[in-house]
């Protein structure tokens, strides 16, 4: 059953379900982290239910164009966007990330934000039953490579891509950046306590950017030893 959620940002609401799918604070962190341009053109690539998209239209001008393979998802970020009364910034296309070329011009686009499917597809065993789930989660139809691809053909030169994905990919993803000519230039990791491994990073590119100057940022705690949120993390879920 779906549901209208808050996203907890100037009044902004969000359709979803736990069925189909919800947003993650992942979602939460990229919007908030990641390059979003004043003006000009945004991507929210692999968008689900547009929580990413949704988010920065509070933070830019520009227009944001979602695009999700399941139609499900996309008629849910539709539904939110027009919920929210976006609709002369934000356009869904229910695409295949893979074509991305065939719906934007080469050199078009100034900002890519991409919160993408986590597992590879030979983790059979962790697949999610639900297909909705596994094809969020997994990379059944899109991988890292493919995106970096893409990615690269509609970015202006110094455009930006910012990611979302699982420390254990960070090597392969700088691999894949730098093959399609997507200069790594900063990384931020995620933690959910202090005392505990990475659970997430942020990673932002720039096509044909320079070489040098790569930043680690400091690290972002989610919650602290009391289990509650950190002050860090309520200020973004406050908006500041």
């Amino acid at each position: 059953m779906e549901r209208i959620d808050d996203l907890n940002f100037n009044g902004l609401k969000i359709i979803q379900s736990n069925e189909v799918f919800s947003f993650s604070i992942d979602a939460v962190l990229l919007a908030h982290f990641g390059y979003v341009p004043k003006k000009g053109k945004i991507i929210d690539l692999c968008a689900g239910n547009g929580a990413v998209g949704l988010l920065c239209t509070e933070k830019t001008k520009a227009s944001i164009d979602f695009i999700e393979l399941q139609p499900r998802l996309a008629e849910m970020a539709e539904q939110s966007i027009a919920l929210n009364k976006k609709e002369a910034q934000c356009h869904v296309h229910c695409a295949d990330l893979k074509e991305l070329s065939q719906y934007f011009a080469h050199d078009t686009i100034d900002a890519i934000l991409c919160n993408p499917p986590y597992f590879p597809v030979r983790e059979q065993q962790l697949q999610n039953p639900n297909p909705h789930l596994a094809i969020a989660r997994h990379e059944i139809y899109a991988e890292i490579e493919d995106i970096m691809q893409q990615a690269s053909y509609v970015l202006k030169t110094k455009g930006h891509l910012s990611l979302v994905h699982r420390p254990d990919r960070f090597l392969p993803i700088l691999e894949a950046m730098q093959r399609h000519q997507i200069t790594p230039k900063k990384v931020r990791f995620i933690y959910s306590k202090m005392d505990r491994p990475a659970k997430a990073m942020i990673i932002e590119g720039i096509k044909n950017g320079s070489k040098e100057g790569f930043i680690v940022e400091p690290p972002f705690i989610i919650q602290n030893e009391n289990n509650e949120y950190t002050k860090e993390m309520m200020d973004i879920f406050h908006g500041k």
